[in-house]
């Protein structure tokens, strides 16, 4: 039986391809976009569209009408303040929250992050049952998020996702990876091996429309990733190998990620201009590892990955192509 959802950040990356799996199985679906917003990802797709704004409440009434179950995917990963991190990110999540209590919506699965739980050590992965310990504005107001949502368990059937690093075609978050390594280059950062989880775009699809169906994944928060781990390094190297790139090594010591960082930063500023590298990107560069642990889901929802990271690569490298990044 067709199911009516609603999507907040249907635009985006991972939202455009939710929308088309619900349509794929036959749901109705309804995509929350702020006015202005580039929509192209949604180009072609039988979705009705409601203009709309997170952090308006007086937008969202329209958007609940019928609503059966929510994803809530809208948010910011970069920003000047936390206050706007706060803002979009958390105070957002309240006035959807609010807003489907209001419009007797049933279900809310809520897109957290990896990075509200913080970076792992080598040796054990995150696992749900870790507190958070985000090192920056966006994993903080990510981690209040997911706190304020589960706030709601006793008016709305609340489940929260934590991707780690995503990737598939039309990806720009590891679109830098791929054009360092289309100069030459593949990066050797200083220091022992830091070990990353990704996970596949359609995996992490998988594991969203589970939540929103599972009786099991209610009151419960589970991470998604696939079954590989990888260090930037050996991640530009699988890259090199899938665009046939010759590249030659680039040794960064850990001071000389910083710095990059730091001064990249402030030409964004200055320049207006928003750069593929920053502060936030080279701490995260720096950190021991990005690793959390799948069991739960495995366990519980029956989740199984289905994708290797080189199949991943090579859809998005071939996006990247055609869509001219490359």
């Amino acid at each position: 039986m067709s199911v009516r959802y609603l999507l907040t950040g249907a635009n985006g990356f991972l939202g455009a391809h939710l929308a088309r799996a619900l349509l794929a199985r036959g749901d109705t679906v309804r995509c929350l976009v702020r006015e202005g917003a580039d929509t192209s990802a949604l180009e072609g797709l039988a979705v009705e569209r409601c203009v709309g704004d997170v952090t308006r409440p007086q937008t969202l009434g329209a958007a609940m009408k019928h609503a059966e179950v929510v994803f809530h995917l809208a948010g910011i990963r970069r920003g000047a303040t936390r206050d706007a991190f706060l803002q979009v990110n958390t105070e957002g999540t309240r006035l959807v929250c609010e807003a489907m209590v209001q419009a007797g919506a049933r279900r809310l699965v809520f897109c957290g992050s990896l990075a509200a739980s913080g970076p792992s050590t080598p040796g054990r992965p995150r696992r749900e049952d870790d507190p958070f310990c985000p090192e920056e504005w966006y994993g903080e107001s990510k981690a209040l998020a997911e706190q304020l949502a589960f706030g709601y368990s006793n008016r709305l059937q609340v489940t929260s996702i934590r991707p780690a690093r995503i990737v598939g075609p039309g990806d720009r978050e590891n679109l830098t990876f791929c054009q360092i390594v289309k100069r030459g280059w593949v990066l050797k950062i200083g220091g022992p091996r830091r070990p990353l989880s990704l996970v596949d775009v359609d995996d992490t699809v998988a594991q969203l429309l589970l939540q929103a169906d599972s009786d099991a994944a209610v009151g419960q928060a589970f991470f998604s990733a696939g079954e590989e781990t990888i260090s930037v390094t050996e991640l530009m190297q699988q890259i090199a190998a899938v665009m046939g790139t010759p590249a030659r090594t680039l040794y960064l010591p850990q001071a000389v990620v910083s710095a990059i960082g730091a001064g990249a930063d402030v030409v964004s500023r200055l320049s207006g201009r928003r750069l593929p590298i920053n502060r936030k990107l080279a701490r995260q560069l720096l950190a021991p590892g990005w690793t959390c642990s799948i069991e739960k889901a495995k366990r519980v929802l029956g989740y199984r990955p289905t994708r290797t990271l080189a199949q991943s690569l090579r859809t998005s490298c071939d996006s990247y192509v055609k869509l001219g990044w490359l």
